[in-house]
This record gives structure tokens, sequence and C-alpha cells, in this order.
């Protein structure tokens, strides 16, 4: 019974959830799949996913640096494909598949102060969320929801998620293995600050209006 209960509450920490979704995802890179992965991951990502992509990105490019420059490819094409199902999801779905993916996400709150920042500066506000810890895919079902123009969710999601990959595949490309042992040695440590970064941003958007 008592092991029982481990059990359950090792399933229930959250670190050891984002261990088994980082373990899974990394999975993917030792396989001859693993650009498709990545490509699918991200797209997902951008509208409904909770593993962000630079995990799979990570893993690969330190596998075979030499490809940095197309797995970043791969994971802003992906990325910013999958935005247009974040916008066809707040466009046309948002009482059914987008009012789920946004109460899963506890981001209910969220919506109204999107389409105040979108009113200010849609471009600005769809970039900050396409380069940092802040729920891409919030703004894109936001998007839709609001009616932003498409040429700007391409073009601030292309800056922004762009940005983002090619900077995390340069930055390995360079530190390649200093930063994968890193990441393996302090994996508590990242996950706990990756959960404070989501939880930021989460927080920035729901109680800024």
């Amino acid at each position: 019974m008592k092991h029982a209960i481990s059990r359950c509450a090792r399933s229930a920490n959250p670190l050891t959830w984002i261990r088994k979704s980082y373990d899974w995802t990394v999975r993917w890179a030792k396989t001859p799949y693993a650009g498709y992965a990545l490509f699918g991951i991200a797209f997902m990502e951008s509208s409904f996913f909770p593993v962000p992509p630079d995990i799979l990105l990570i893993a690969m490019v330190v596998a075979n640096r030499k490809k940095w420059l197309q797995d970043a490819s791969i994971c802003t094409l992906g990325s910013v494909c999958g935005a247009f199902l974040g916008y066809f999801i707040g466009w046309a779905l948002y009482e059914t598949a987008g009012k789920f993916i946004i109460s899963v996400y506890h981001l209910e709150s969220a919506v109204d102060f999107i389409g105040d920042q979108f009113q200010k500066n849609a471009f600005l506000a769809i970039f900050a969320a396409a380069f940092t810890p802040i729920p891409y895919k919030a703004f894109t079902i936001s998007a839709g929801i609001f009616h932003i123009p498409l040429a700007t969710l391409v073009a601030a999601s292309l800056l922004g998620r762009a940005g983002r990959f090619f900077f995390v595949a340069g930055a390995l490309r360079v530190f390649g293995k200093k930063i994968a042992d890193s990441i393996e040695k302090y994996f508590n440590i990242f996950s706990i600050l990756f959960i404070l970064l989501l939880i930021a941003g989460v927080l920035l958007i729901k109680n800024s209006r």
C-alpha cells in the first residue's frame, strides 16, 4: 500500500511529469524521424501541446551541431504553421476547442487582456509571446478570436519564433556539450525555473489589466 501511495505521489509530482515529457521528447532525437517530430511538436505547441519544442531542438543540435541552422528552421516553420491552427481554433472553434484549451491552462481571464494588448499593438504583443515564456498558444487562439490580420500574426510569429529558436540553436552550436551536460546534471533546478517562468508568464497576462 505504501509503495502504491509513493508511486502515486511521484506521478503527481510536476517535476516527474516534466522529466517524463522531457525524456519522451528527447528520444525522438535518436530516431530517423527527428526532423518530423520537431516540426510536429513545434506545430502542436503553438495551439495546445504543453511541451515546448526547444527541448527536442536542444537534443537534436547537441547530437549534430552542424545541422543547427536546419533544425532551427524546421522548428520555426512548424511553430509558425501551428499558429494558423491556433488562429483557426479561436476564429471558428472557440466555443468548443478554444474554451477547453484556455481552461486547461487557466487563461480565461487573460483573453480580455490579450485583446486590449492587440488594440494597442498586436504585432508587439504576438512577438513578445513568440519570443518569451509567455504562453504563445493563448495569443494565437486570441488572434483568431479578435480577428487580427493573418499577415500581422505571421510576421510577428516568424520574427519572434525565429529569434528564439535560432538563438537557442546558435548558443548550442557554440556551447552544445557543456549546456547538455548542465541540463542533465541540474535537471530539477532547470525544471523548477521553467515552471516559475511559465507561471510568471501566465500571471503577467492575467494580472496586467
